[in-house]
């Protein structure tokens, strides 16, 4: 029987049999993958990637194959059983502690994962390592935030930023990133458009633009927000997975251009200052094509041309809007409309960060639009739900559905508080504690323990493409302790990175969503509380603001809020807005002047 599965719709399926892959055959995985596997129990006795139609480069023919995996079956019965005894035992040592919990956690592995990485940096390019290159925003969230203490770190990671908005593997006319880059100058991307990269990175350039004030971070911002809103997000709400990379059987037809196509499209003052702002005036770069990247920068074309720089800024607009329209008439890369929760929850985290740190608060409505849709449509009986596609809510969710949703409430909690939000991460919180949650050795699987029974219960520490949602649990867990005052989740937190321990001092920089988490809880952040009138809290907010620290926290409720957890209701006015600047559960006097927050927070 043949059983084609949707990896993203069934992330566990895919952890278990990439898992069982290399385990039989000692090779890394990749899709699609192919696995034969025993009809009693679904354990996998052979397995491969790629198969071709006919035999060719060494593969054998997938009809040839199948043949032979049957011969196999009928005739080694007793072989492919202890076979399968060996990998079930090596399945269940994946999950097993690799070491005894430590008694005392240290911060040496944050300061070694940073190291490692700034090792690893391209000067000449940005990124870490070589082709292909992948954004990595969680490596890039990182540096940002060891960055205080940390010069290099900080430039690397604003370099990494900038050569990736200015490179092909951002889409210069329509906004958003593609999955990654083919090359190591982040010139030619796979053009698939992800929106699990594009959260994390709207929010990473949202905090590169409060660092900086670098106009680019900004513009780049706003394309990506705009290619969400524009393309990315159903008329219920949720946003759609992913665009493909091909339209009309060529993968990147749609995004590149023909010299000539251009040239009839613009005039010829702005063809002028196109051609070198994005390569047209060199050799093609993508199969006789140009896909646009960009090059000279604006202050050189206005030396060279002798316009003033707001006019080759204007020329350059009018230009973009054009090849825009025309690429708009273009046969479409094919939509992936399924909604996921998780990557849902990632781009409302980043459209919310983005939207309070530039102050646009359209981009947080779109994001809120989206919440309400998972509320509304994901979220049946105190549970979660996974998919959303053909009007349908299925499968259960996963640990990172829960980890990243509560993240984006807390996240939407600092643009404006609401207890039902608060209400939401804690009974989310709950469920992991309650459903996730390896009570013996600490941490959690990635599937619930009255989820489908499978061959394995996957449970994994390190980021991927996407943050670990061992280590996003952690930091969610840590927050809510702090707002709630609830010790359980700050003890699951703790437990989560003793459970990990092992595999974080090994590798550090594979695990920097664990590596945040741990910062966070021996050296957190500062976590600032307003409270006063509500007409009085938004110039707070912004005085808060003004002196941004991407690991800081900021929640402003009005005076009148009631309901409130212990160590927020604790917080009175005395009929004035009041700051409490706190780390951890340690608060500093509070300050009772917009003067003494400012000058605080700069200290």
């Amino acid at each position: 029987m043949n059983i084609k599965v949707d990896r993203e719709e069934r992330p566990d399926l895919d952890r278990i049999y990439q898992n069982a892959h290399y385990l039989l055959s000692r090779r890394s995985g990749g899709w699609p993958l192919t696995v034969f596997l025993t009809p009693q129990d679904q354990t996998p006795f052979y397995s491969g990637t790629y198969f071709p139609p006919r035999p060719r480069h060494g593969l054998p023919g997938f009809r040839d194959l199948l043949q032979n995996v049957a011969r196999a079956f009928r005739e080694q019965p007793e072989a492919i059983a202890e076979q399968n005894q060996s990998l079930q035992a090596a399945l269940e040592q994946l999950t097993a502690p690799e070491g005894p919990a430590p008694e005392e956690l240290v911060t040496t592995p944050f300061e070694t994962g940073v190291r490692a990485l700034k090792s690893q940096f391209d000067s000449r390019h940005g990124g870490f390592g070589q082709a292909p290159k992948f954004p990595h925003p969680d490596n890039l969230g990182l540096l940002l935030r060891a960055g205080g203490k940390d010069p290099e770190a900080l430039r690397q990671a604003l370099f990494t930023l900038e050569r990736m908005a200015l490179g092909g593997i951002h889409d210069q006319l329509g906004g958003g990133f593609c999955r990654y880059s083919v090359d190591a100058q982040w010139m030619i991307p796979h053009f698939e458009k992800m929106l699990y990269d594009n959260g994390p990175l709207l929010g990473l350039y949202a905090e590169a633009w409060r660092l900086t004030g670098d106009p680019l971070f900004r513009r780049t911002c706003e394309a990506t927000a705009g290619w969400v809103m524009r393309e990315m997000q159903s008329p219920a709400g949720g946003y759609y997975s992913s665009l493909d990379a091909d339209s009309e059987g060529e993968e990147g037809r749609f995004y590149v251009w023909n010299r000539e196509e251009v040239q009839k499209l613009l005039i010829a003052e702005e063809y002028a200052l196109f051609a070198p702002r994005y390569g047209l005036d060199r050799r093609p770069n993508f199969e006789g094509r140009w896909h646009l990247l960009t090059f000279a920068t604006l202050e050189a074309l206005a030396e060279e041309s002798g316009l003033p720089l707001q006019q080759v800024e204007t020329l350059l607009e009018q230009a973009r809007k054009k090849l825009f329209a025309a690429r708009e008439e273009r046969v479409r890369p094919g939509r992936d409309e399924k909604i996921l929760t998780a990557w849902n929850a990632l781009m409302i985290r980043g459209m919310v960060r983005a939207g309070r740190l530039l102050q646009r608060p359209e981009w947080i409505e779109s994001a809120a639009t989206a919440l309400e849709f998972i509320r509304e449509n994901l979220w049946q009986e105190g549970r979660l739900l996974a998919v959303h596609k053909d009007g349908v809510s299925r499968l259960p969710a996963y640990l990172d559905d829960h980890a990243w949703l509560i993240q984006a409430l807390l996240e939407l909690l600092q643009h404006r508080w609401n207890s039902r939000h608060l209400q939401w991460a804690t009974q989310l919180a709950d469920v992991m504690l309650e459903h996730f949650e390896d009570r013996e050795n600490g941490g959690f699987y990635f599937t619930a323990e009255d989820h489908e029974a499978l061959l394995q219960r996957p449970k994994s520490f390190t980021d991927d493409a996407t943050p670990s949602g061992n280590g996003i649990a952690a930091q969610v867990l840590l927050e809510l302790s702090h707002l709630t005052g609830e010790m359980r989740y700050f003890d699951a937190a703790e437990g989560t990175l003793k459970a990990a321990w092992w595999g974080v001092r090994q590798a550090p920089q594979a695990h920097a969503s664990l590596l945040l988490a741990l910062k966070s809880l021996l050296d957190p952040g500062e976590q600032i509380i307003i409270r006063g009138a509500a007409e009085a809290l938004p110039e707070w907010q912004q005085a808060a603001l003004a002196s941004f620290q991407p690991e800081r926290t900021l929640y402003a409720l009005p005076e009148t809020e009631s309901n409130l957890p212990a160590p927020l209701a604790q917080r009175r006015t005395r009929g004035k807005a009041t700051a409490w600047i706190c780390r951890g559960f340690e608060c500093l006097p509070p300050v009772t002047t917009l003067k003494t927050l400012k000058e605080n927070l700069s200290a």
